[in-house]
């Protein structure tokens, strides 16, 4: 099942949300001191290719700077990459087949707010991990 919701999710809007990710870390890493957001934005754009079966948890070893990272993040990105996934939510959302991929778009709203100190891993792991 997650395959078939990969594959529609990369034709409904998955694609198009991966190569924004994509160009934005190309941008990032144009720049020399955003290099960080770079691979940031590169860690969501696989994220946002292939949403299901993964899920976000938090590293351990984030510290101050991923804190303070986030913070401009959210200023300068971030709130509207969220409004972004917020709308394509509600837009998927409005038919029967497009919940899945409107609850997908949700589930990046998190990680386009804040990456640092993020880790993107199988969903499967987590779960086994209990």
């Amino acid at each position: 099942m997650r395959l078939l919701l990969n594959i529609i999710w990369l034709v409904f809007g998955g694609l198009w949300f991966a190569i924004g990710y994509f160009l934005a870390g190309i941008l990032c890493f144009i720049f020399i001191i955003t290099i960080p957001f770079g691979f940031a934005a590169f860690r969501i754009g696989i994220y946002a290719l292939w949403p299901f079966g993964k899920t976000i948890v938090a590293k351990p070893t984030s510290g101050v700077g991923s804190f303070v990272g986030n913070i401009i993040w959210v200023v300068i990105a971030g709130i509207w990459l969220a409004i972004g996934h917020l709308l394509s939510a509600i837009a998927m959302a409005l038919t029967i087949i497009g919940i899945p991929l409107a609850l997908a778009n949700l589930k990046l709203i998190p990680v386009s707010l804040m990456p640092l100190g993020k880790e993107i891993v199988d969903a499967d792991a987590v779960n086994f991990g209990r």
